[in-house]
């Protein structure tokens, strides 16, 4: 059986001291193909066009402004490359970031905190997993948004069989109406479900589009293999 080609990724981060560790465990590993490291977002910009990575790993706060570019990076590539993954590598559990990352959707995303990567299988895997489209939370980012998380229980508990499809949906970046066309109910029914959910993950009273975007850090931390299909 033929050995999978190793994933070719482009590293971003402008700290010396943390893009030489991470380069280290990346090169140590032969799943990997470390095809550039860069120190900023033009540089980041300028390997995607050249190198063709199938996963980028990216600080959020580089030069040229030093304050979300990374994110902005994440959510352009979106667009401009579609199969392309993008792991997020932070400092931070900010609801903010983390809202702005997944707001259009979580697949081939990821956004680990960085004191979690001194294992180079769980970066690896990381990896991995945003490379094939699927998403990747660290658990710590999504106890710190949701105040609803019970000790040894999943807040996915709470909700019925229904309301967990309309949710898996919901990850998988569709519209009301596209679910409710998929389920083959009301679009009235599909946002009845998922005031249920809000209400059930006790996501409070903020903007719709972040108790969506947390209901579904809910849920891919509960299903790290999940993918969407747009």
């Amino acid at each position: 059986m033929a050995t999978p080609a190793p994933i070719r990724v482009t590293l971003a981060e402008d700290s010396l001291l943390v893009r030489e560790g991470i380069q280290e465990l990346l090169e140590r590993d032969p799943r990997i193909e470390l095809v550039s490291v860069c120190d900023d977002a033009p540089s980041l910009l300028g390997s995607v066009e050249r190198d063709a990575p199938d996963v980028v790993i990216t600080d959020i706060r580089m030069p040229p402004t030093m304050t979300s570019e990374g994110i902005e990076i994440a959510n352009t590539l979106r667009t401009s490359h579609t199969d392309l993954g993008v792991l997020v590598l932070s400092q931070y559990a900010d609801a903010a970031y983390v809202s702005s990352l997944f707001q259009h959707g979580s697949r081939g995303r990821g956004y680990l905190l960085k004191d979690g990567i001194g294992d180079p299988d769980q970066l690896v895997a990381a990896v991995a997993t945003v490379a094939s489209g699927g998403s990747v939370v660290d658990p710590r980012v999504v106890e710190s948004l949701v105040s609803a998380r019970v000790r040894d229980r999943s807040p996915l508990d709470q909700l019925t069989a229904r309301e967990l499809e309309v949710l898996e949906l919901v990850a998988a970046g569709k519209s009301n109406k596209a679910i409710a066309d998929q389920l083959v109910i009301t679009k009235r029914a599909v946002e009845h479900h998922i005031s249920a959910i809000f209400t059930k993950l006790d996501l409070g009273d903020e903007s719709v589009v972040h108790r969506r975007v947390r209901a579904v850090l809910v849920y891919l931390a509960s299903h790290p293999d999940a993918t969407q299909a747009g």
